[in-house]
C-alpha cells in the first residue's frame, strides 16, 4: 500500500506514524479489513501534547470535537486527555490557542496527537484600509485605527458613529444618542479651527461621500477605519484636516447565494426625568414667592388655575407629552457571485418612535454593489445607493411641558387642546398643541459611482484605476400653524433645496517588491464640484386651516421669497511612497495639492500639504524574532500638514443686499451693505487654514499577543485661523474674515486588548481605551489681547467657562450693600476676586471648559459554547457647562420648576439656590459639574449549534438581547450631561449653552440574524 504524507503543522510527516501500526504477519489491506470486522464501538480516550513554534509546552490550549460541546484543555505541560463518544468518533478534533493558527484534524481510529502549533501573525498581517488603497497592519505607518467589529453589530442606533461613543481613542462623540433621527457631532483630537466646520471627512468605499451618517445603514457596513494624524489624512489634503472616516461596505463573495436578515425590535423607556413640582408643590412655592415679595398671598397665580385647584384636579405635562417608545430595524441582503462576477444587494428599513410625542424618525434605503472581472486586464464595479429619511410630525414641547401648571387645564370642552392651560397667562402655551401643527421633513439621497481599474500586462504591478461619483441629495421642509396653534392668520413656510456633487480621480498605483524591498507608489488628478441652491418662501393671513402650505400662495399677506446658490469646486493632485524593508524598516511620504475656488483674485487658490512618516518593526529584527514574550513591537513617528476652507463659497467677496425706498412716490429697489454667508467686507487675500502635527506612537504585543495595544502622542497647531475682526462701522460694515490666529491641541492615547481566560472553551477579553486632548488658544487678533465677548482667551482651551464665583446665598441678617448693591437675601453671593471691595464684571474669571479633561471606554466580551456577553462601559470626565435648567427664571413665580432644583427660603437658607424672587442680573451661567460614567450597552448573544442549524436546514442562526444607555452616574442636575455640550460646532458656539437636554434614553431590543442555505 502506498502511504500518503500528512501535512502537520507544517511538515510531511508519514500517515503510518499517525496510525496504530498493524501486527508484523499482515498483509497490505488487513488493518483496513480489521476496522471494517472489529467489535461495535465504544467511547474512545485521544491523549496528546501540544507544543508551540518553538517546541515548548503550550498550557491553557483548547481541544473540542468540532461542533459540540466536548471539550478540554492542556495542563502545564501542555498535554491533554479527552474522552470522545462514540456517536462523534468520525467528527474533527479543532484545538486553538490565542496567538496561534488553529489545527484541525479527522477522529477515527487515532488516539494521539503530537501537535506543534504556528504562530497567527493575521493580527499582524490584516488588510487595513488607509487613504486610496489598502495596506498589512504591520506596514502602517500613520494613526490608522480599525473600529472593533463587534460596535458595527447588534447595537440599536440609527446612526452608527452612536455606536462608536467612547469606543476609540481620541474620537469624541456628542450628542444624536436619543432625539430620533439626530446627527451626532464627531470631533477626531480635538477642535482644530474656532469658526470652520470640524466636521471629519467621511469616504464611503473609497470616494468621498456627501451626505452623513444619518444615510447610511449601518448593516451594509463592513469595516470603519479612522485617520487621525497628518500622515495618513494629508493624502485627503484640505478635505482631511478633521480627520476622516473611512467606511467600507460589503461586497459580495465567490459562492452560491447567500440570504441574510438581520433585525431587531424594542421598547425605549425615559432613562431620567426631572420631576415638576406636583400641585400642593406648585401651590407652596407661589405663595413663597408672594410671601419674599411682599404680595397678597393667593394659592395659584392664574384665574384661570382657581377651578383646577379648589377641585383638586391636577395634570402632568410631563406623563402627557411622553409616550411608549419602540425602535425597530429589518434589513435583508443577498450575496454571492462567481470568480468573475460578484453582488451585493441590500435593503433596509428603520424605525424609531421617540419617548415624547411627534419626535419620530424613519429610514429607508438600498444599496448594490458589483464588482466584475471583464478581462483578466480590466476590472470594473459599480456601487448604487439610496437613502429616504424622513422625521415628519407636529411635537409636543418638552421645555413647556416642565414649566405648565399643575392646574392647567388640557382640553376645552369640545375636546380640543386649549392654547392656553393656565389663563389669563399667555406666556405659557399648552406643550401638546404643537401636535396640531402640520410638519414635514425630508431628505433623500441617491448615490452612484463607479470604477474601472485596468491592470496592464506589460508591467507587473502596474494598476490604472478611475473612479467616479455622482450624489443628488434633495430636501423638502414644511410647515404650517393655524388656529389650533394659536396662530388665528396662519403661518407656513416651505423650504426647499438640493445639492449635487461629483467627484473624478484618477489613480496611478505601482507595487513592486525586489528582493526584501517593496515599494508602492500612488498618485492622484482628481476634480469635485458642490453645487447647493435653496428656496425659501413665508406666508400667513389663510381664511382657514384646510389649505395649508400646499397653496402658500393663498395668504392674504404677500409671501416673502428668497433663494441662494452656490458652487466650490476643488481639483487636486496628489503623489504618495510606500517604502519597506523586510517588513522591518518602513517609510511614507506624501505631497498633495489642493486649489479651490472659494479664494479670492490675490490669494494663491492652490496649497501643498505634504507629511512623511517612519516606522520601525523592532519584533522583525533577528534578536527578537523568536522572543516568546515579545510578539509586536513597532515605532512610529509622523509629521504633515493639512489645510482648511473654512469659509462660505464666496466669503471673499464684499456683500450686497437689496432694498426698498421711495422715489417719486414710487417703490424703487436698491443696493445696500450687506453680507454674504454671514460674512460683511470681502477680503480677496484670504488663504488656507494650516494645521502642521506631529505624532509619536508605540504598538506592542506580548505573549503571543494576549496582551496587545497602542500609545500614542499627538502635537498639532493650526495657523492663519479664518477669523471675523471687528473694523469701523464707517465701512457700511463691522466685521471681516481675516487669517489671524493660532490653535494647538496636543494629547496622548492609550489602546489596549487582552485575552484575560481562554480555557476549556471559555474566553474574557477586555478593551480599554483612554484619550486627553489639551486645547489651548495660541492667539487671536495678533495683538495678544483676549476676545471675552466670544469667550476666548489667550492660554486657554476653546468652548471656555467665562463667569462668576458663586460662593453662596445672602441671608437675612446679612448686609450685601457694600460689597453687591442692590442684593437682598435669597440672592446668589459671589467671590470679589480682584479685591476691590464690590462685584463688578471684572470680578468673572476664566472657570474650565466644556471640552473633556478625558474620556474612556471599558468593553468586557465572554464566550463560553455558544454564548457571548459583551458589557461596554464609557466616561467623560473633566467637563464644565453652564447649566440650563438651574438657570431657571420663574417669571413672577407663574412658571413650575423641577423639584431636584428647589430654591431658596429663609427657614431653609440654602447656600446653594437662590430664593424666588432673584432674576439673575448678572447673568450668572451656574456653571456645573457635567462629567459622567455610562453603562452604555450590554449584548448577550447566542449561536445556535451546527447540527440543530443543519436540522433545521439553515445556514445560520443567532439570537441576541441588547440594551443602550442603561444607567448613568453623574452630578449633573438636568435630562443627561452628555447631550447638549459641543465640541465646537463651526459656528464660534463652542460653550454648550442651549436650551434643555433631551432625555436620556434607554433602550431594549431582542434581535435575529438568520442566513439561509
Amino acid at each position: 500500500m502506498r502511504v500518503k504524507p500528512l501535512l502537520l503543522c507544517g511538515t510531511l510527516v508519514p500517515l503510518q506514524v499517525a496510525l496504530v501500526a498493524p501486527a508484523a504477519h499482515s498483509h497490505p489491506g488487513a488493518y483496513e479489513r480489521s476496522t471494517t470486522a472489529a467489535a461495535a464501538p465504544v467511547d474512545q480516550t485521544i491523549t496528546g501534547r501540544v507544543t508551540d513554534d518553538q517546541g515548548q509546552p503550550l498550557p491553557g490550549a483548547t481541544v473540542v470535537v468540532k461542533g459540540t460541546t466536548i471539550g478540554t484543555g492542556t495542563d502545564g505541560d501542555g498535554r491533554f486527555s479527552l474522552v470522545v463518544p462514540t456517536a462523534n468518533q468520525g467528527s474533527t478534533l479543532l484545538i486553538s490557542s490565542i496567538g496561534f493558527t488553529s489545527q484541525e484534524f479527522p477522529l477515527g481510529s487515532r488516539t494521539t496527537f503530537d501537535v506543534r502549533m504556528v504562530t497567527d501573525t493575521k493580527a499582524l498581517e490584516e488588510v487595513v484600509v488607509v487613504g486610496y488603497g489598502t495596506q498589512k497592519r504591520s506596514d502602517v505607518t500613520g494613526s490608522v485605527v480599525s473600529v472593533p467589529q463587534d460596535r458595527l453589530e447588534k447595537l440599536p442606533v440609527s446612526n452608527v458613529a452612536q455606536a462608536l461613543q467612547g469606543a476609540v481613542a481620541g474620537v469624541q462623540i456628542t450628542g444624536g444618542s436619543s432625539v430620533p433621527g439626530n446627527q451626532p457631532s464627531i470631533r477626531i483630537r480635538g477642535v482644530r479651527s474656532i469658526t470652520a466646520n470640524a466636521d471629519p471627512y467621511l469616504i464611503v468605499d473609497g470616494v468621498p461621500f456627501p451626505g452623513n451618517l444619518n444615510d447610511i445603514n449601518p448593516n451594509d457596513i463592513a469595516s470603519i477605519e479612522i485617520l487621525k494624524d497628518a500622515s495618513s489624512t494629508a493624502i485627503y489634503g484640505t478635505r482631511g484636516s478633521n480627520g476622516v472616516i473611512l467606511i467600507s461596505t460589503k461586497r459580495g463573495k465567490t459562492g452560491k447565494p447567500q440570504i441574510r436578515y438581520n433585525g431587531y425590535i424594542g421598547p425605549e423607556y425615559l432613562n431620567n426625568r426631572l420631576r415638576p413640582l406636583d400641585g400642593p408643590a406648585y401651590s407652596a412655592k407661589y405663595q413663597e414667592f408672594a410671601r419674599q415679595r411682599g404680595l397678597n398671598v393667593t394659592p395659584v397665580p392664574n384665574l384661570g388655575e382657581q377651578a383646577n385647584y379648589e377641585a383638586g384636579r391636577t395634570v402632568d405635562w410631563f406623563d402627557e407629552i411622553s409616550q411608549q417608545g419602540m425602535i425597530q430595524d429589518h434589513n435583508l441582503s443577498v450575496s454571492g457571485g462567481t470568480d468573475d462576477v460578484k453582488y451585493f444587494v441590500s435593503g433596509d428599513y428603520f424605525k424609531q418612535k421617540g419617548v415624547v410625542k411627534g419626535f419620530q424618525f424613519q429610514r429607508i434605503s438600498l444599496r448594490t454593489n458589483i464588482d466584475a472581472n471583464l478581462t483578466p486586464w480590466l476590472r470594473v464595479g459599480t456601487s448604487a445607493f439610496f437613502s429616504s429619511n424622513n422625521d415628519d410630525g407636529g411635537r409636543a414641547d418638552l421645555s413647556l411641558a416642565q414649566v405648565a401648571s399643575p392646574y392647567g387645564t388640557i382640553y376645552n370642552p369640545d375636546g380640543s387642546y386649549t392654547v392656553f392651560p393656565q389663563p389669563p397667562e399667555q406666556l405659557i402655551k399648552n406643550p401638546l398643541v404643537g401636535l396640531t401643527t402640520t410638519r414635514e421633513s425630508r431628505v433623500n439621497q441617491l448615490t452612484g459611482t463607479g470604477y474601472a481599474e485596468v491592470a496592464p500586462n506589460f508591467l507587473d504591478g502596474l494598476k490604472y484605476r478611475l473612479n467616479a461619483t455622482y450624489s443628488y441629495r434633495p430636501y423638502r421642509y414644511a410647515y404650517y400653524e393655524g388656529r389650533a396653534f394659536g396662530n388665528l392668520r396662519g403661518g407656513a413656510q416651505l423650504v426647499n433645496d438640493e445639492r449635487m456633487n461629483y467627484t473624478i480621480e484618477n489613480l496611478l498605483i505601482y507595487n513592486k517588491d525586489i528582493g526584501k524591498h517593496h515599494f508602492d507608489v500612488t498618485a492622484l488628478y482628481s476634480s469635485q464640484q458642490n453645487t447647493y441652491f435653496t428656496t425659501t418662501e413665508n406666508a400667513s393671513g389663510f381664511i382657514n386651516d384646510e389649505i395649508g402650505f400646499n397653496s402658500i400662495g393663498s395668504g392674504s399677506n404677500t409671501p416673502t421669497i428668497s433663494s441662494y446658490s452656490e458652487r466650490r469646486a476643488l481639483v487636486s493632485q496628489m503623489g504618495r511612497i510606500n517604502y519597506n524593508y523586510d517588513s522591518r524598516y518602513l517609510f511614507t511620504a506624501t505631497a498633495r495639492r489642493d486649489g479651490s475656488s472659494v479664494f479670492g483674485v490675490n490669494a494663491d487658490k492652490y496649497a501643498i500639504f505634504p507629511s512623511v512618516a517612519v516606522g520601525w518593526n523592532i519584533a522583525n529584527e533577528a534578536f527578537l524574532r523568536n522572543n516568546n514574550k515579545i510578539s509586536n513591537l513597532k515605532l512610529r513617528f509622523s509629521y504633515g500638514i493639512t489645510g482648511n476652507e473654512a469659509i462660505p463659497a464666496y466669503g471673499t467677496i464684499t456683500g450686497l443686499a437689496l432694498g426698498q425706498y421711495a422715489y417719486g412716490g414710487v417703490a424703487s429697489t436698491s443696493l445696500r451693505a450687506g453680507t454674504i454667508g454671514n460674512i460683511g467686507l470681502g477680503n480677496a487675500n484670504l488663504k488656507w487654514e494650516q494645521t502642521s502635527s506631529v505624532n509619536y506612537a508605540v504598538d506592542f504585543g506580548f505573549f503571543n499577543n494576549r496582551l496587545s495595544g497602542t500609545v500614542e502622542y499627538y502635537d498639532a497647531k493650526t495657523k492663519d485661523l479664518l477669523l471675523a475682526r471687528q473694523i469701523p462701522i464707517i465701512t457700511g460694515y463691522n466685521s471681516i474674515l481675516d487669517n489671524i490666529g493660532r490653535v494647538q491641541n496636543r494629547g496622548i492615547e492609550l489602546t489596549l486588548t487582552s485575552v484575560n481566560i481562554d480555557k476549556n472553551g471559555f474566553n474574557w477579553s477586555t478593551n480599554f481605551n483612554i484619550s486627553g486632548n489639551r486645547n489651548k488658544i495660541l492667539d487671536l487678533y495678533g495683538n495678544g489681547t483676549d476676545d471675552i465677548g466670544n469667550r476666548r482667551f489667550i492660554g486657554k482651551p476653546l468652548s471656555a467657562i467665562y463667569d462668576y464665583e458663586k460662593v453662596g446665598v445672602w441671608q437675612v441678617g446679612e448686609d450685601p450693600s457694600a460689597l453687591d448693591p442692590g442684593a437682598k437675601p435669597g440672592d446668589l453671593k459671589f467671590a470679589d476676586l480682584n479685591g476691590d471691595g464690590r462685584i463688578t464684571s471684572l470680578d468673572r474669571q476664566y472657570l474650565g471648559t466644556a471640552l473633556p479633561d478625558y474620556s474612556a471606554g471599558l468593553t468586557n466580551t465572554f464566550a463560553y459554547k455558544g454564548f457571548s456577553l459583551r458589557i461596554f462601559f464609557q466616561t467623560v470626565q473633566g467637563v464644565l457647562k453652564n447649566n440650563p435648567t438651574l438657570n431657571f427664571l420663574d417669571l413672577g413665580g407663574r412658571l413650575n420648576t423641577p423639584r431636584e432644583v428647589g430654591y431658596w427660603t429663609p427657614e431653609n437658607m440654602s447656600q446653594d439656590r437662590p430664593g424666588l424672587n432673584y432674576f439673575n442680573p448678572r447673568g450668572y451661567g451656574y456653571p456645573s459639574n457635567a462629567s459622567f460614567t455610562r453603562l452604555k450597552d450590554i449584548t448577550l448573544n447566542y449561536t445556535f449549534a451546527p447540527a440543530l442549524v443543519e436540522r433545521l436546514k439553515l445556514g445560520g442562526v443567532s439570537a441576541y438581547i441588547s440594551g443602550r444607555n442603561l444607567y448613568t452616574w453623574t452630578d449633573w442636575v438636568g435630562y443627561d450631561p452628555e447631550q447638549n455640550y459641543t465640541l465646537g460646532n463651526g459656528t464660534g458656539n463652542t460653550d454648550g449653552n442651549g436650551p434643555p437636554n433631551f432625555p436620556n434614553v434607554a433602550t431594549y431590543v431582542f434581535g435575529l440574524n438568520l442566513t439561509l442555505r
